[in-house]
């Protein structure tokens, strides 16, 4: 008899989550997936890896644009070499699409194996591209992982579902991050913690709000937020958009804003162009809430004096949008059973606890806390946070990214509504 290790359980509430939600569907596919992956199963594919990655130089293409990331990434491969005698490389990459580009053009040219690529460091679009191509592994493998088991697909979906688009166990998560508020909790002890809340205190608070101008990253953000809390995670939102039904999902949305509009910071007629900008209104005192996608900007703001110290972040109480960072291996990979191994390093709680460090990252963790062992949830709640930065637990839950498709939707009508003319 197979021992089942993986914590999950399939309870009549997760059903029923199934059938309200079509963002819910992928996984209850993995509630299902976990009754097949017994950690037994996993450990004996995983170390069938192991001799043929041994050896292997594993060409890690991810971002190089950020000292210290770069500097976590020498010390991963640092590990692995005396681990696994696995060389892993970094490519500095100032854009991932270019990496995608290649990737494209290799398969154009018929190049099926020994590709340039091993690892890459994707989420979004580029993996959503990626997808369409069949650029991708042909089979699944992070399930095999066996640090696949210290995730929790229900508690943080964006795991599964890179941008609404099905992940398919075709890439491992790495990093998330989440949207956070920050206000001045001697200002605003009670700050509103959803977006019906928040259209009161617009209204009660004249000027004392605002966003960051979409195209900005945050600023759009911002509307999916408000988007998904007003229309209960409406199922088209994670589906790609159609002419059909656009007005009538993001109706909601618009008469929102409609009405916060005169309420806002200069009545709605101007916008900070970006979050930084946002936290300085704040840091100011021209406005009562900022919004950052990093939970730790607020207390690196506090840290450079931008910010006053009674500054505290805070999430809705139905969650906030959140995304995950993955990695992926090309269709072609000259060493894919090495980029398995270090994948699975990368998911491991040594790595992600170096991860979580903000003297080192900073960046959050994909792992579920109480599924790791009492040594590594204490080095975990042991880390140094900052002052203004919720805890793993304060987090809480998450919200699933719309289909990539909806942003230059949203931005297009909200760009037609209300930036013309301003």
């Amino acid at each position: 008899m197979i021992q089942i290790l993986v914590p999950l359980t399939i309870t009549r509430d997760n059903i029923m989550i199934c059938h309200r939600r079509h963002a819910m569907i992928q996984i209850c596919a993995y509630l299902l997936l976990s009754l097949l992956f017994a950690y037994p199963a996993q450990s004996e594919h995983f170390n069938s890896l192991k001799p043929a990655a041994k050896g292997q130089t594993v060409y890690f293409n991810a971002w190089g644009g950020d000292a210290k990331i770069n500097s976590y990434i020498s010390w991963a491969s640092e590990i692995v070499k005396k681990r696994y005698d696995i060389t892993l490389v970094h490519v500095k990459l100032t854009d991932t699409a270019s990496a995608v580009s290649r990737l494209l053009a290799e398969k154009t040219a018929g190049r099926g194996s020994d590709g340039t690529i091993d690892l890459l460091w994707v989420n979004g679009e580029n993996f959503a591209a990626m997808k369409r191509a069949d650029l991708l592994q042909s089979q699944p493998w992070v399930a095999h992982l066996p640090n696949w088991q210290l995730t929790d697909p229900v508690a943080l979906p964006a795991i599964i579902s890179d941008f609404a688009e099905p992940t398919d166990g075709k890439e491992s998560p790495w990093g998330r991050a989440q949207l956070v508020f920050a206000h001045d909790s001697k200002k605003l002890p009670n700050p509103p913690r959803s977006t019906t809340a928040l259209a009161q205190f617009i209204e009660n608070n004249p000027g004392r709000f605002t966003f960051p101008q979409p195209p900005d990253f945050v600023g759009v953000s911002f509307l999916k937020q408000v988007l998904i809390e007003l229309t209960n995670s409406h199922p088209s939102l994670y589906g790609p958009v159609h002419d059909a039904d656009f007005d009538a999902v993001t109706a909601p949305l618009w008469d929102w804003l409609d009405v916060a509009k005169p309420n806002l910071w200069r009545r709605g007629t101007a916008h900070p162009q970006n979050y930084p900008v946002l936290r300085q209104l704040l840091g100011d005192g021209e406005i009562d809430i900022a919004m950052a996608f990093n939970p730790a900007d607020a207390s690196a703001a506090i840290a450079r004096g931008e910010l006053p110290d009674s500054v505290r972040t805070y999430i809705h109480d139905a969650g906030t949008l959140a995304n995950v960072h993955f990695l992926a291996i090309p269709f072609n990979a000259a060493a894919a059973e090495g980029a398995q191994v270090v994948a699975n390093f990368m998911l491991s709680p040594e790595a992600q606890i170096k991860k979580a460090d903000s003297r080192i990252w900073g960046d959050p963790t994909v792992l579920s806390i109480p599924r790791l062992n009492t040594a590594d949830q204490a080095e975990f709640m042991a880390l140094p946070r900052g002052i203004a930065t919720l805890s793993e637990a304060e987090l809480g839950r998450s919200l699933a990214e719309p289909h990539p498709s909806w942003v230059p939707r949203l931005e297009q009508a909200w760009k037609q509504r209300y930036a013309s003319g301003q």
